[in-house]
């Protein structure tokens, strides 16, 4: 298995098997902590049935090189990478995010809790691929302590502010957010009804979550709720629904925030980082407020890396990855819910009122395409429909083709004038796609 967009992923017990959990663990290991004189790697895992299998193997597979584990047992993506930012430790996450339960994925961070480069993941391939006996004494497994540190961590973005007198409805995706999720939202004082908290192993994201969002939108209807958050399984993205239930996705938390942020001077070099998923109407809704927008390629390491080197603050993608820099190395659903919520708070506004004055989406339509293999070069490959595509649009839309970075997927994308055209050109590509890799 190789790295994909965010770690390596697969069909878990098959494709992701319990020994090449405990490999690449001992391979990571190797790279990871190489200059370390007493390494520690941080590790945690969503509710999947798989996820303690693996993340037992995987730490295994650092122990049988020397380093010493802390086993934050269930974590989000965003609690492992603060607590090895934090204790200067790797960290290593044991979830799927989005995905079925049967799928499962590895995520790793360098010490610090920072995403790997391409150039750090090539290397531990290298280096499982050619994996030699252990010769180290064998690291300690130690449970983790107390979530306190993180609860604080997030709550001191409110800066000694609280969320008194807004009623949010939170869908937990029966993950890995279940019990932090409410926990931090009722310290920071907000009034909490939790939905999908109940996870068995096998109902992580089933009609639920960030990629499921009616299941909140209703109820937060059902609860006259203020608004509605919801998670996904490892809790690294959010999407929001306003008190009318309309859904609130990425971009316009986005624009939401930056449009805050660079208000209060918070919004460094007045720039923003997106990926090339993101709706043209942010990109015009920020020209109109001299906000300057940096692209990326699909993928949170990606924004991150933009943020790194031009020392921005604030980025994130449509699908609900939001990161600000200035308080985590990761997205962070629970982060970005606080945050979102604190804008409300601060301003006494709807969210339905911020969001529409915030950005206006243009009709986006979004069509996978399941395939047997990846094929990265797709857009290469389909250069010719591609322009005919944006041809028929004639500058009013923008045309979008490219591989799944974690499924064997080809997403097709296009934004136009009208859903009607979106919808008509998509699925002329998509139609294009399956006739020649379907």
């Amino acid at each position: 298995m190789k790295f994909g967009t965010d770690g390596v992923r697969g069909v878990a017990n098959t494709e992701l098997t319990a020994e090449f959990a405990l490999r690449l663990g001992r391979a990571a290991a190797r790279v990871l902590a190489a200059d370390a004189s007493t390494p520690t790697v941080m590790i945690g895992g969503d509710t999947r049935e798989s996820t303690p299998m693996l993340r037992a193997a995987l730490a295994a597979g650092f122990s049988a090189e020397g380093v010493d584990v802390i086993d934050l047992a269930t974590a989000t993506t965003p609690m492992v990478a603060f607590e090895a930012q934090r204790l200067g430790a790797l960290g290593a996450v044991v979830s799927a995010s989005h995905n079925p339960f049967g799928d499962n994925g590895i995520k790793l961070f360098a010490a610090g809790g920072t995403k790997l480069s391409d150039d750090v993941e090539t290397r531990i391939e290298q280096t499982l691929a050619e994996l030699a006996e252990p010769t180290a004494s064998a690291g300690r497994i130690e449970p983790a302590g107390s979530p306190d540190p993180y609860i604080a961590h997030v709550l001191s973005i409110l800066g000694g502010r609280r969320l008194d007198g807004i009623r949010v409805v939170l869908d937990a995706a029966h993950g890995a957010g279940h019990a932090i999720g409410p926990a931090v939202l009722r310290a920071a004082g907000a009034d909490v009804i939790v939905i999908a908290d109940q996870p068995d192993g096998r109902n992580i994201n089933d009609g639920c979550g960030a990629t499921e969002p009616q299941r909140v939108a209703d109820a937060v209807i059902a609860h006259g709720a203020d608004v509605g958050v919801a998670l996904d399984g490892d809790a690294d993205r959010l999407i929001a629904v306003d008190h009318t239930g309309r859904i609130v996705d990425g971009d316009h938390i986005i624009a939401i925030c930056a449009i805050d942020m660079r208000d209060r001077g918070e919004l460094r070099n007045d720039t923003v980082v997106v990926t090339v998923m993101t709706n043209l109407g942010f990109r015009l809704a920020m020209q109109q407020r001299k906000i300057d927008v940096v692209e990326t390629a699909v993928g949170d390491r990606y924004v991150l890396a933009a943020l790194a080197a031009g020392g921005h603050s604030l980025g994130g993608e449509q699908s609900g990855h939001v990161i600000f820099a200035d308080h985590a190395t990761t997205g962070d659903g629970v982060l970005t819910a606080v945050a979102l919520l604190d804008v409300m708070a601060r301003t006494g506004r709807p969210l339905c009122d911020l969001a529409g004055e915030a950005m206006t989406s243009l009709p986006q339509v979004l069509v996978n395409v399941r395939v047997g293999r990846r094929v990265p070069d797709v857009a290469e490959l389909l250069a010719e429909n591609v322009a005919a595509a944006e041809r028929e649009l004639g500058g009013t839309g923008r045309v979008l083709l490219r591989a799944s970075g974690t499924e064997p997927l080809i997403r097709v994308m296009v934004e136009a004038a009208t859903e009607a055209d979106a919808g008509s050109v998509a699925g002329r590509l998509a139609d294009a796609a399956r006739s020649r890799f379907g």
